[in-house]
Order: structure tokens, then C-alpha cells, then sequence
């Protein structure tokens, strides 16, 4: 088994940006969108493009400290699953670029620190693994289509894999020897 260490970067725009959006309050004043109630109180902004044609769902997720040790990364085909952090906690994620193979390129993985002031929208396609917490009870908002949430039950999942319902959660200590190991 060959284990990759992964340094952790802090996540900015510039280096979320080959994976996403970074949902965060904005350095500076951009354009607000025209909204016509509450006299210029309510300022409304899109920091990124969510993208989902289905059922989409809210969920939150609470997230315990595990081994530093992604075993499975998975990716979508058809909505841009968000995170957005509760409570101000941070969270490690570890990203892959989109392949046209099946399985991710471990070689181009990277290990994103969010610091718990903002979320992440995640581009189509992208390999991921769930968030890892530094900090026992890290609550996470997840934003993403119900067939997603659905094709990661135990009553679906298959050899340990999850394939459909745009879902393809991929298991690479099995399937490639490696192991990606974020050093937080």
C-alpha cells in the first residue's frame, strides 16, 4: 500500500478555484442583486453557480474526528454538492481534479483547510471525500440531490462502493493500493 501525504493548504479562491467556489463573505463590496424590498438592508450576492436538475436536499451532517486516511473519494454528475460549515468549526477536505477515467488521480489530490467561516460549492464532477472535522461534534450543512443521499445507504451500497443515482464513491486502498493522507 502506497500512501500519498497530502500538505494541508489553506482554502482561498485561488486554491478552491480548479474545484469549486468558495462560499465565504466577500473582501470587498461586489454588485448586489437588484432585489426590490427592505430599502437596501437585505443585499443579496451569488457567490457561485449551484447547479441541480432534481429533488435537491438539505441535510447536516455531525462529523467526529477520524484517522487522517481518505479510503474512499467519490464524485457527481449532475449538482454541484455544497458544505457549509455551523458554529464557526473547521473542516479538511481532500480534492481531486474531474477525470474522464473512473477512478481519481491521486497524484493531483490536494488537502483543503476551510476555517469554518465559510462553505464550499464543489464543481461537477470533482473527487472528493467527506470533510474531515478537527474537532469532535463539527456540524456540516451538505446541500445536494436527494438520489445522491439515497444511493449512499446501506441497502444500495455494493462491495463497499456506491454507483448511481448521481452518485460514483469509489474505494482506493481497494482499488489502486494507495492511501491519501491529509497531514493535519
Amino acid at each position: 500500500m502506497q500512501t500519498i501525504r497530502l500538505p494541508l493548504q489553506l482554502a482561498t479562491p485561488e486554491t478552491v478555484a480548479p474545484f469549486g467556489s468558495l462560499l465565504a463573505v466577500p473582501a470587498e463590496k461586489g454588485e448586489a442583486l437588484p432585489v426590490a424590498f427592505y430599502e437596501g438592508s437585505v443585499e443579496v450576492y451569488k457567490p457561485s453557480k449551484f447547479v441541480s436538475d432534481h429533488e435537491t436536499e438539505l441535510n447536516v451532517a455531525r462529523v467526529n474526528r477520524r484517522k487522517p486516511e481518505v479510503q474512499w473519494m467519490e464524485r457527481h454528475f449532475k449538482h454541484t454538492q455544497t458544505f457549509i460549515p455551523m458554529g464557526g468549526r473547521p473542516f479538511v477536505m481532500v480534492l481531486a481534479p474531474s477525470t474522464d477515467d473512473d477512478l481519481p488521480d491521486p497524484a493531483s489530490a490536494k488537502a483543503l483547510l476551510f476555517n469554518g467561516s465559510g462553505g464550499f460549492c464543489m464543481n461537477i464532477g470533482v473527487w472528493h471525500e467527506f470533510p474531515f472535522a478537527l474537532a469532535d461534534d463539527t456540524h456540516v450543512v451538505v446541500v445536494l440531490r436527494s438520489e445522491a443521499t439515497n444511493s449512499l445507504m446501506k441497502s444500495v451500497v455494493h462491495d463497499g462502493e456506491a454507483r448511481g443515482g448521481d452518485i460514483d464513491k469509489k474505494d482506493l486502498q481497494r482499488r489502486l493500493s494507495v492511501i491519501l493522507e491529509p497531514m493535519f
